[in-house]
């Protein structure tokens, strides 16, 4: 098995952070520093990372939390700001999250420690859906949702369409509530895209990822996964 995809079944960061470790020289195959991800392993090989050993491939968590917003989507903060680990207690794997939403994004997101699904499930191959609820300021024109769904040229590059449509309108207060689909997780895409139309987001919530949604979940609160939900997730990124 690849390096790298043998530490993100093991539960150490996704696929793409393990990648990261390995070229920063933090990991060790059998006592020497490994900096090629493609480097070939198995369970008899001693395998550590920053000094600590990898014991095995651990059992594989999944959950779907309800982000509240003011949390940071990583694992650790060195500026000591709220992480959404904090939130999940009672689970001894170490989970990441699937992605990321900014502090003041809240809504659907899903952790695991199985490494490859939450590769593919953030690899614009696979084309992933996830949903939006944006609040913007103003209404938007029916010239401006058209140009979300045909794509908007952002720092150069040009967004893959998005779904879009008018929830409702507040002419009172001059804003509006948009649905927003996409199948690619740019940086703060959204936000970006809705100030590219002149609509500025005021709050921003994801609503599904995957087709998945927090159902009753109260902010801040999670729940895991069935393995029904599990399995769909894995035929939907053909794993």
């Amino acid at each position: 098995m690849r390096l790298a995809k043998y530490l993100a079944r093991a539960g150490v960061a996704s696929r793409r952070w393990a990648e990261e470790l390995i070229w920063q020289g933090r990991v060790k195959v059998n006592g020497e520093i490994i900096k090629l991800p493609q480097t070939q392993v198995n369970e008899s090989d001693e395998i550590k990372v920053d000094g600590n050993a990898i014991s095995g491939l651990e059992k594989k968590q999944y959950i779907i939390l309800n982000k509240p917003s003011g949390y940071i989507s990583t694992v650790s903060d060195t500026h000591g700001r709220s992480t959404v680990t904090e939130l999940v207690e009672n689970v001894k794997e170490r989970l990441y999250p699937v992605g990321r939403l900014d502090a003041d994004t809240s809504g659907v997101l899903i952790m695991t420690n199985d490494g490859e699904l939450a590769h593919r499930l953030t690899h614009p191959r696979y084309r992933v859906e996830k949903i939006y609820h944006a609040r913007v300021k103003g209404i938007p024109s029916k010239e401006a949702l058209a140009a979300l769904r045909t794509g908007l040229y952002i720092e150069g590059e040009k967004t893959a369409p998005a779904g879009s449509k008018l929830i409702y309108s507040d002419d009172h207060n001059h804003e509006a509530l948009l649905e927003i689909t996409l199948t690619e997780g740019k940086k703060r895409q959204v936000k970006k895209m809705c100030e590219e139309i002149g609509h500025p987001v005021i709050s921003l919530k994801r609503i599904s990822f995957a087709g998945l949604d927090t159902g009753n979940l109260e902010a801040g609160a999670y729940r895991f996964l069935t393995e029904k939900e599990v399995n769909y997730l894995y035929r939907l990124v053909k794993l």
